[in-house]
């Protein structure tokens, strides 16, 4: 009689493994998420092998000869801001974004640029043909003699054609469609992302080959598999935007070899993607002089100021409850923003509905906003325009109080290099710093003298 085979039960949101079914997962509280698999196996691919056989041994730490790899760059400079100043030879990058977003578009464009600098470029697809990847690389006006193309899923042939080729850059399209053919669950399980992961992990610390992947993402916009697939890989990144707009955001969630506050900013194309070197001016191209509701603020990202339009629209609500809607801005935010205004500035706002949003499509969610949206949202309720050369910085407190931010500096450079002639910022912003002398610089230090000054 045959033995019967091992199996267990593990979620497909968490990868939480459990002996017998469970209806609800007792670490991510999803219910009907576990699944049946067989116990398999994997001992013969535990250990760290390069490409050609040797194995990884113990070393004491000053036997360790540090290699000083430079980073690669690529000829898009927001993508190498974004990553800490180009591409790590043996890192791990994982990209994620909504389907059509234009991942692929992007690492097509990335490995053109990476195979002109010298080195094989593998570009493995498990979602397209080769003809269809030839076509986009065609339309993209993209074509090199060192960019080799595979359509396959099948783990054990992809690590062939690697130790065959020994490229320098690898990228795997997408990271649910690989499978490892002694593991019996279907692609995209949460055994098969982890398996196939560590699989890649392994070569490419090993060998020093840079590895980038495409990870699925669910409805709630996270990447689709275990959560350890984030902790596994060494750069995590997010490609956001509308589907309905040209713009696309490259935001780095976790970065081993950089900051993960910088963003990139792209614009789609029929040729592809293409930086957009000045944001700020983008995002305020479009303003309408002298509307009600509207104000602008200076935005860190990372290292970088953005000038970004707020929008508020405070209407009479017609039922029991006022409404509020945010596009871009953190919901409570604006909600706690809203409670100040009415408690400590007299806006009688809990009977009117309230819509926000940050013009471009951009998102905001950083304390130095706040006094923007106050202005915005008082100046829709008072139905009074705010100047178009003025620009709002500031946190603001539960007591009313605009509390100091960060990097006032850089912010006051963008706002004077756009040409607008006046910034709202904290009075103790201005302690131990001289302001520059061809803008004007207003200090305010309550809600209250902030809406004084610039509705007077």
């Amino acid at each position: 009689m045959a033995k019967k085979a091992k199996t267990h039960f593990e979620c497909q949101h968490c990868g939480y493994i459990s002996p017998r079914y469970l209806g609800k997962c007792p670490n991510c509280n999803s219910w009907n998420s576990l699944v049946e698999e067989k116990i398999q196996d994997t001992s013969d691919r535990r250990s760290r092998t390069t490409l050609t056989g040797k194995k990884m041994q113990p070393m004491r730490l000053n036997e360790v000869v540090a290699r000083k790899e430079p980073r690669v760059k690529t000829d898009l400079e927001e993508l190498n801001r974004v990553l800490g100043g180009g591409v790590v030879p043996g890192s791990m990058v994982l990209l994620g974004g909504d389907p059509g977003i234009g991942k692929s578009t992007l690492l097509l464009q990335v490995s053109q640029q990476l195979a002109a600098t010298g080195g094989k470029v593998l570009y493995v697809s498990g979602e397209e043909s080769a003809e269809q990847i030839k076509m986009r690389a065609e339309r993209l006006g993209a074509t090199r003699d060192e960019f080799y193309l595979y359509a396959e899923t099948d783990m054990t042939d992809v690590r062939k054609a690697i130790e065959t080729l020994e490229p320098s850059y690898v990228i795997i399209d997408s990271i649910q469609t690989m499978t490892q053919p002694d593991i019996s669950s279907v692609a995209g399980s949460v055994s098969q992302v982890r398996e196939t992961t560590a699989e890649l992990l392994k070569i490419a610390k090993t060998n020093g080959i840079a590895i980038f992947i495409v990870g699925h993402v669910t409805k709630e916009g996270s990447i689709a598999g275990p959560r350890m697939l984030e902790h596994m890989v060494d750069t995590v990144l997010y490609f956001e935007g509308e589907q309905h707009q040209s713009f696309r955001i490259l935001r780095a969630v976790k970065n081993r070899f950089g900051s993960t506050n910088e963003i990139g900013i792209f614009e789609m194309r029929e040729g592809g993607l293409y930086e957009v070197a000045n944001p700020s001016q983008v995002f305020l191209e479009e303003r309408l002089a002298g509307a009600t509701g509207s104000s602008i603020v200076v935005a860190m990202e990372g290292t970088r100021p953005i000038l970004v339009e707020i929008q508020a629209l405070i209407t009479p609500t017609m039922f029991g409850n006022a409404k509020r809607t945010t596009t871009g801005l953190d919901f409570n935010r604006v909600s706690l923003i809203m409670a100040v205004l009415e408690k400590r500035a007299g806006l009688l706002l809990q009977n009117q509905d309230a819509y926000l949003k940050a013009a471009g499509g951009v998102k905001l969610n950083e304390p130095a906003i706040d006094l923007a949206l106050a202005i915005s949202i008082a100046s829709s309720y008072n139905e009074k325009g705010t100047s178009p050369t003025e620009c709002f910085i500031g946190e603001i407190g539960l007591t009313g109080e605009i509390r100091r931010v960060t990097s006032i500096e850089q912010r006051v450079k963008e706002v004077q290099k756009l040409g607008f002639t006046k910034v709202y910022v904290p009075k103790n912003n201005l302690v131990n710093w001289t302001p520059p002398k061809n803008i004007e610089v207003v200090p305010v230090a309550t809600l209250e003298e902030a809406l004084r000054k610039v509705f007077k």
